[in-house]
């Protein structure tokens, strides 16, 4: 039940009173049968409903409304909206990479356009955006719809809980809208009797609710199918109370980082909100390729620059290009699965700020060398200048563990393998010139961290040493990371690994390797001296070790450098970037250490 307060008493309400008395507002010449017909529910519930309403002197015997009727309508006058459009839409790539979701186009008119036509249609011109990712093309709403954009700064480490939160101050009779849908039908009114939360009646087996006989949704068993969450609500009086305090507390709470904004609906087993059902053919979700190209096969979106790409390269038509699915966010880029006539690929899209990390033709000549040698994954395209890559996908492939020795002895292996080959490339990774170009990306700014110029003059000390003992350079990965190496099953069903992603690849002492494993790994000192161990089968000198533990701190200060410029494009890293820092600090240290005992001493650059 919910309660409405009018200028002479309280009203007590089922929400079907409430959704057939504004039905009746909006209609003439009606009976209960046509009522029937358009509330969807039976004849019997029908009459039932016309006598409580007939009862609280909302209508008359004539199916028209009262003034009483027309003065508890009038007290529930949606006032704004605030539509959700600031994350990535990760799941519409490679779509997001060209336009943010909100802005994909159907019938020739962007999702967002048609959501801010719906509301102005029920007299709702009080608009708040909050964008994040690609805000700057949402910037034409503001002089063509008069709306407000808030800004996200955030979006890239945040759900849309804080989004919401940015907003709190504005919601009372307020819509809460994600920018991802296309309703056939206005789902807005000119009249709103209760809170309410958007499903459709489709089963669905990513939900976490479902509708019980009260029309309340409930959370659901883990595994269990519940109705589809479409995201659209209307939440007014103590229920808006209840989630602006909510949203308020929330969003300062690292736990609720990934949270989408429905958790400040939840009260224990089930939301403040009743159901608001509707057919799943009235509201449709845009967030795949697949799924704009199944609703308008002739939106301009569809004119995708990889989409293209992958039609040129594997001769195919964009209709052939199915189960696209986005893979995990790589530290540098993104990538897609998908396939094609059967057989399924990868798609690389070079993510923020790549352009200035890596020479795309340098790569390219990498793999001219190594490609056909069983050492890297099989490329079907590749292009030097902008990066695009099309990769085979090996099914049930898997990264090596690097808590597991095993997995680890097999890695050290396959590199001390390929590095026995000396493949010779043109160009070379020059560690100390690299850490100083990653600086310059910086814009001007010093380094996060107090004491990095003495860091910093530490770690180039260690140059003199690397370059006395380094026997040779030949093609080295750089990027040997344990994600980098795959373990695949060939067609005689024999495990073998591939080391992926040779961005960074180029000449350089191949133990340089050893260490990249060991820093990305953020392995302690015991677990180097194992993985060094793994990879010279027992045989390493003293010497050697101590380059190893050198290489260790100067690829701890690359990466370090490396992280501040991603981060200073909205990319964070976490435990990973502070952990470099210590590397280039602690390993410098562990070197002193180690040369005092043979009696050495570092020489000055």
């Amino acid at each position: 039940m919910f309660m409405k307060m009018t200028k002479k008493k309280m009203v007590n309400m089922d929400i079907r009173e409430g959704n057939l008395l504004k039905i009746i507002l909006k209609n003439e010449n009606l009976n209960q049968r046509i009522l029937a017909e358009l509330c969807g529910y039976s004849l019997g519930t029908v009459n039932k409903l016309v006598g409580q309403l007939m009862k609280k002197e909302l209508i008359t015997e004539d199916l028209c409304v009262t003034q009483k009727g027309k003065e508890l309508l009038n007290l529930n006058i949606p006032h704004n909206a605030v539509i959700l459009a600031a994350g990535y839409g990760m799941r519409t790539v490679p779509l997001n990479m060209e336009v943010p979701k909100g802005l994909l186009e159907i019938n020739g008119e962007p999702l967002i356009e048609h959501i801010i036509n719906q509301l102005h249609n029920v007299g709702i011109y009080d608009i708040s955006v909050i964008v994040g990712y690609m805000k700057e093309k949402y910037e034409y709403l503001i002089d063509e719809y008069n709306v407000e954009l808030v800004v996200n700064p955030e979006y890239h480490t945040k759900n849309n809980l804080y989004s919401l939160s940015l907003a709190a101050d504005k919601i009372f009779n307020t819509y809460i809208i994600p920018c991802d849908i296309w309703c056939t039908k206005n789902p807005f009114d000119h009249y709103e009797l209760y809170s309410w939360y958007m499903v459709n009646d489709l089963v669905d087996d990513d939900s976490t609710v479902r509708i019980n006989r009260k029309m309340e949704l409930v959370n659901i068993e883990k595994g269990a199918s519940g109705n589809g969450m479409i995201g659209i609500s209307y939440l007014e009086g103590e229920t808006a109370a209840i989630v602006r305090d909510r949203l308020n507390q929330y969003k300062d709470k690292p736990q609720y980082d990934a949270c989408y904004w429905e958790a400040a609906l939840f009260n224990k087993e089930k939301m403040v909100v009743y159901a608001n059902v509707v057919s799943f053919t009235d509201v449709i979700e845009i967030n795949t390729y697949e799924q704009l190209r199944d609703f308008d096969s002739n939106s301009n979106h569809l004119n995708n620059t990889a989409i293209n790409v992958i039609c040129d390269a594997l001769c195919a038509d964009s209709s052939e290009i199915t189960d696209i699915t986005v893979l995990k966010k790589g530290m540098t880029n993104r990538s897609f699965l998908f396939s094609c006539r059967g057989i399924k690929y990868i798609m690389r899209i070079p993510g923020e700020g790549t352009e200035q990390l890596i020479n795309r033709r340098e790569e390219s000549d990498v793999y001219q060398v190594i490609c056909n040698k069983g050492i890297c994954d099989n490329i079907f395209y590749m292009n030097p200048e902008n990066g695009y890559k099309i990769t085979e996908f090996y099914e049930s492939a898997r990264v090596c563990d690097s808590g597991n020795m095993e997995d680890v002895e097999k890695c050290m292996s396959k590199l001390r393998e390929f590095h026995a080959n000396k493949y010779k490339v043109g160009h070379e990774f020059d560690l100390f010139k690299q850490i100083e170009f990653y600086e310059t990306l910086w814009g001007g700014t010093s380094s996060v961290y107090r004491d990095y110029e003495e860091t910093k003059i530490s770690v180039f000390r260690l140059k003199a040493f690397v370059d006395k003992y380094c026997e040779q350079k030949i093609l080295t990965h750089i990027d040997a990371v344990p994600d980098n190496f795959l373990f695949v099953t060939n067609s005689a069903g024999q495990e073998e690994i591939r080391l992926i992603d040779w961005e960074y690849a180029g000449m350089q002492d191949p133990h340089v390797d050893i260490a990249m494993f060991a820093i990305y790994s953020l392995y302690e000192r015991e677990q180097v001296e194992k993985l060094i161990d793994a990879y010279f089968e027992q045989d390493c000198g003293i010497t050697i070790r101590i380059k190893i533990y050198c290489y260790i701190a100067i690829c701890g200060l690359l990466w370090s450098n490396w992280c501040e410029y991603k981060h200073k494009l909205g990319v964070e890293f976490g435990e990973y970037s502070l952990k470099q820092y210590r590397y280039a600090k602690e390993y410098y240290k562990i070197v002193q250490e180690e040369l005092n005992k043979c009696g050495g001493i570092l020489e000055e650059t």
